[in-house]
């Protein structure tokens, strides 16, 4: 802690005579370690936390917490505590050294869609008058600013910090984002939920989980035992697993809260498009509303109503919840509206991969009354086979595409590029980044769909060994105000 107060960490369900542990700092990284601090000994994939004890020591640890027996010649002044799982002892620790947290904490498991919803349910906070904040992929979200990160869950120490440090600023509600990978490692483990979401589950992560009942299993992890018994349960009723998913919350004795359209909480009874726009019809609690909601795609109505959703199960208003979906905006870089020229709208998304770049070509269609323009390029130094098969979509599911550079790294853009063309006969071929946005900016008519991909939030363009300043928001934007200037 920043004022080195030492404080005192209860390890729970340790037989151990040291009753209390007075250390001013704990981590189970043991690079981190310094005088004084708690070593949490984990296993991992490649190394066994015992591993880096020795470490842990020399840097000043005084107590090291291990799941395995003490180790032969552990110096006498160091303590050591066996633990049956180190990695719940660590978040349950971490939890007290950081006890601060936002009164109230929403979180949202799924394979997709977990962003949107947490950045989703922080606009409804903040409409209603909430300090609010969102932590996810993207980073720590506020009203006024994003903190990038690297991590949907961070480690449990990382994410106490920032809880504590969120609380101290003032910030009342938090929607974060809950990873498979973030529950099964226990991450999660000693934060305070009011509330909790799950969107869908797709085919993802079996490199890690092994098979999807697994991680299925991981992702349940957030309703039993995180999420307090009596508390709500938000379930997009429209998936695949809805029913696994509300039958383990009603056995768990949670409050179930389900939205869509099989949804009894919040049902959706018509969605339909007008403009750049959806209109959607609900109902809630016998009353009707009507919503004219500012996102494009239908999985993006999904998301909205979970967001709804958790807003509502923290005590806001119907009224009020379904007032906000109007304003919503979407998250940075994630099918994201942009602006718009001569009638035609303009969407940066983050889709890097195939399967991304077809879902968001796919889902911008029907908004395309006129040509659908896709403006994408492929990252140096990673998985080369994308590259022409990420051409073949764009050729088989837009009128026009624009191939430029993505982040090229230490390949060259152009044979880059080259792969990408070889799929895409009659795309357009422009390698500076800027000047591609620039050009598919001025192609657009009324009616037209301008999809740039690739980059979404990211701030910088990877060329050789430097990163370099660039923001595909930033070039729209410029781009936008010449024209108006014009």
């Amino acid at each position: 802690m920043g004022d080195e107060v030492k404080l005192r960490v209860l390890i729970d369900h340790v037989p151990s005579p040291h009753h209390d542990v007075e250390i001013e700092g704990l981590s189970s990284d043991s690079r981190l370690i310094k005088d004084h601090f708690a070593f949490f000994a984990l296993a991992g994939s490649k190394a066994r936390g015992g591993h880096f004890i020795k470490d842990a020591i020399q840097r000043g640890a005084s107590v090291v917490i291990g799941e395995e027996t003490s180790p032969q010649e552990l110096p006498k002044e160091i303590i050591y505590l066996y633990v049956d799982d180190a990695r719940l002892s660590l978040a349950r620790a971490v939890s007290r050294f950081y006890p601060r947290q936002p009164d109230t904490i929403v979180a949202v498991t799924g394979t997709a869609g977990k962003s949107s919803v947490a950045d989703f349910t922080r606009q409804i906070f903040s409409k209603n008058g909430h300090r609010a904040a969102s932590l996810g992929t993207i980073g720590i979200t506020r009203e006024d600013r994003i903190d990038y990160g690297a991590l949907t869950t961070p480690d449990p120490v990382s994410l106490h910090e920032t809880l504590q440090a969120l609380h101290d600023e003032g910030i009342t509600h938090l929607a974060m984002e809950s990873s498979s990978h973030g529950l099964d490692q226990k991450r999660l483990d000693g934060v305070r939920l009011t509330a909790a979401a799950f969107t869908n589950l797709g085919h993802d992560h079996l490199d890690y989980h092994g098979t999807r009942e697994a991680y299925l299993q991981a992702k349940l992890r957030l309703f039993d035992p995180l999420l307090p018994k009596g508390a709500p349960a938000v379930i997009n009723a429209d998936c695949d697993d809805a029913a696994t998913i509300i039958e383990k919350a009603r056995h768990r004795g949670l409050d179930i809260v389900s939205v869509g359209r099989a949804g009894q909480t919040i049902t959706l009874s018509v969605a339909r498009r007008e403009g750049f726009d959806q209109i959607i019809s609900l109902r809630h609690e016998g009353c009707s509303y009507e919503v004219n909601l500012p996102l494009v795609g239908e999985f993006q109505i999904s998301n909205a109503l979970v967001a709804a959703g958790l807003a509502l199960s923290t005590g806001l208003k119907a009224d009020a919840v379904f007032d906000a979906l109007s304003t919503l905006r979407g998250v940075k870089g994630r099918l994201e509206r942009v602006g718009a020229h001569k009638g035609g709208l303009i969407i940066i998304d983050y889709a890097h991969k195939p399967d991304a770049l077809k879902a968001v070509l796919e889902t911008m269609r029907p908004f395309a009354d006129g040509r659908l323009i896709c403006l994408f390029g492929c990252g140096g130094d990673r998985d080369k086979e994308k590259r022409a098969l990420m051409g073949a979509i764009a050729h088989q599911n837009a009128d026009i595409t624009i191939v430029t550079d993505d982040n090229p790294r230490s390949e060259d853009a152009a044979l880059i590029r080259r792969t990408i063309l070889s799929t895409v006969p009659g795309a357009r071929e422009i390698g500076d980044r800027a000047e591609a946005i620039h050009t598919g900016i001025d192609m657009l008519q009324k009616g037209d769909v301008l999809v740039i991909a690739g980059k979404g939030h990211e701030t910088g363009q990877m060329i050789g060994d430097k990163i370099l300043p660039f923001s595909d928001h930033d070039i729209v934007a410029t781009c936008l105000n010449k024209r108006v200037m014009a």
